[in-house]
C-alpha cells in the first residue's frame, strides 16, 4: 500500500457495496485511518463523536472486520478512538494531522462592514453561551464565513470550558442520521447525542425544510435544548421567513432569537482577507497582485483564500515568481474547479423523494398512490426546470414513460402550482436546495 489513505479506500469501497448510501454518507465517509499495526493486529479508527462510536461498534464492526480481511488478508481488532483520544495500548498515536478547521478562530476571521454584527454576536454567544442570544441565526450566501463562525465558536467554547458537550451537524446529515436511527431502531442514541448537548452547531439549516419526519424530531430536540438553556446556533443561506417549507412553529422559534445575516465583503475586507491567509501561510504577496485578486473575485471569502493557497503551491513547487499573470492564470484555475458538478437526474429524482420520505425507486416505479404520484410529478417537474432536457429524455429516466405522459405530469403540477401557493412554495424550495448543493 502506497499509504494509510489509499488502504482506507478499498476497505470504504468494499463496505459501501454492502450497505445502502445513506447509511454510508451516514457513517462511513467520517471514519478515519489512524494507523495500522500488523505486529499487534490493530487497526485505529477515528470517528467525530461518541455515539458515532457506539453505533459503528455495535452495527458495523462485523463489515468492518471483513472489509479489512479482504483488503489486508488478515483479521485485524478494530480500536476506536474520539478526536481527543489515545489508543491506551498504542502511544504511537497522535493527532499530528491538525482537524481541518484548525484554523477557524475568531482571530483568523477578517471583520469588516459587511459582517461585523454576525461576528460580534458570534463572539458573545462563544463568551457566555446559552445566555447571549439563543438562539442565534446567520444567514448569507455560500462561501462567505457562516461556517468559519460555527467552528469559531466551537473552538472558544470548548477552549474556555472542555467539559461541554458541543455537537456541530450539517442540516442534510442531521436528515441521514435520523433516517438511519430510524432504520436501526437506534432512536434513543440519536436523540441523546443530540438532546444531551450543551451546545447545538447546526450548518445549513435549511436542507430540513419539507421534510416533515426531521422538522417534528428537531423540534423537539430545539425545545429540549432551549429549557435546559444549551446554546443553539444555526446557519442558512436565506432567512427563516424565506424558507417556504419550514414549519410555521420552527420558523418562530427560529426567529426568536437574533438574526445576523453575512454579506459579500467589501474592496478592503477582501484585501484584508488575502494578507491575513498569506500571512498564515507564510507567503509574501505583492501589493499590485493582492488588490488585483480582491479586485476579481468579490463574493466568495473561500475562493480568495483558495488563490493564496494555490499561489504558494506553485512557488513553492515550481519556483514561480508571483506576479499579476500568474495570478490570473490562478484565478482562471480556481473559479473552473469551484464550478459544482452538473447535476444528475438522479440527484434530482433522490432529493425529492427525501422530501416526501419515499425512495428513487417508488417515484421511477408504478405506483399510483397519491404520495408517490404527487412527488412523481414535481419530480418531473424539477427534471425539466432544473436540466432542461427533452420530454421524450426526461421520460426514459422516469423507468420508459413516453411523451404524453410527461406532458401530462407537466401540465398537472404547474396548474395545482397556480391553484395551491403552499405546494408552490414545497416546489420552489425543493428546486433551490437541489441547486444549493
Amino acid at each position: 500500500m502506497d499509504s494509510l489513505n489509499e488502504a482506507w479506500d478499498m476497505v470504504l469501497e468494499y463496505c459501501k457495496n454492502e450497505i445502502s448510501t445513506t447509511a454510508y454518507k451516514s457513517w462511513f465517509a467520517n471514519i478515519e485511518l489512524i494507523d495500522l499495526d500488523f505486529t499487534e493486529g490493530k487497526a485505529i479508527l477515528r470517528v467525530p463523536v461518541d455515539f458515532h462510536r457506539n453505533l459503528v461498534l455495535s452495527l458495523y464492526k462485523p463489515l468492518l472486520t471483513k472489509a479489512m480481511e479482504n483488503v489486508f488478508g488478515k483479521a485485524l481488532e478494530l480500536v476506536v478512538i474520539l478526536p481527543d483520544e489515545k489508543d491506551e495500548k498504542n502511544e504511537r498515536i497522535s493527532r499530528t494531522d491538525l482537524d481541518e478547521d484548525y484554523e477557524f478562530t475568531f482571530d483568523t476571521f477578517i471583520v469588516g462592514s459587511s459582517n461585523k454584527f454576525a461576528h460580534a454576536a458570534s463572539l458573545a454567544v462563544a463568551t457566555n453561551p446559552g445566555r447571549a442570544y439563543n438562539p442565534l441565526f446567520i444567514y448569507g450566501n455560500s462561501g462567505l464565513g457562516k461556517t468559519h463562525l460555527l467552528y469559531a465558536i466551537r473552538n472558544e467554547i470548548h477552549k474556555n470550558h472542555p467539559e461541554k458537550d458541543i455537537v456541530y451537524v450539517k442540516g442534510e446529515d442531521f436528515t441521514n442520521e435520523l433516517i438511519e436511527a430510524l432504520m436501526t431502531k437506534s432512536n434513543i442514541e440519536f436523540r441523546q447525542k443530540y438532546r444531551k448537548s450543551d451546545v447545538l452547531l447546526v450548518d445549513d439549516i435549511q436542507f430540513i425544510s419539507g421534510k416533515d419526519a426531521t422538522q417534528e424530531e428537531f423540534f423537539h430536540t430545539f425545545n429540549t435544548l432551549y429549557e435546559a438553556k444549551s446554546q443553539i446556533v444555526l446557519t442558512s443561506d436565506r432567512p427563516p421567513k424565506e424558507i417556504k417549507t419550514l414549519e410555521d412553529r420552527l420558523r418562530s422559534r427560529f426567529e426568536s432569537g437574533l438574526i445576523a445575516d453575512i454579506q459579500p465583503p467589501d474592496f478592503e475586507t477582501r484585501i484584508a482577507i488575502i494578507r491575513r491567509k498569506a500571512e498564515l501561510l507564510q507567503i509574501e504577496l505583492p501589493d499590485d497582485v493582492t488588490e488585483y485578486i480582491a479586485s476579481r473575485l468579490k463574493s466568495n471569502i473561500r475562493q480568495l483564500e483558495g488563490v493564496v493557497k494555490k499561489l504558494k503551491a506553485k512557488n513553492q513547487l515550481y519556483g514561480d515568481k508571483i506576479t499579476i499573470n500568474i495570478a490570473q492564470k490562478t484565478i482562471s484555475e480556481i473559479l473552473n474547479n469551484d464550478q459544482p458538478p452538473p447535476l444528475t437526474v438522479e440527484m434530482i429524482i433522490d432529493e425529492v423523494a427525501r422530501h416526501f420520505g419515499l425512495t428513487g425507486a417508488d417515484i421511477r416505479s408504478s405506483k399510483r398512490n397519491s404520495n408517490i404520484s404527487n412527488a412523481r410529478q414535481i419530480a418531473v417537474y424539477a427534471v425539466r426546470e432544473i436540466t432542461n432536457m427533452s420530454m421524450n429524455n426526461i421520460g426514459e429516466e422516469f423507468g420508459g414513460r413516453d411523451h404524453s405522459t410527461i406532458v401530462y405530469a407537466l401540465k398537472q403540477i404547474e396548474k395545482n402550482m397556480e391553484k395551491d401557493p403552499k405546494l408552490k412554495s414545497t416546489v420552489d424550495d425543493i428546486i433551490k436546495n437541489i441547486r444549493n448543493r
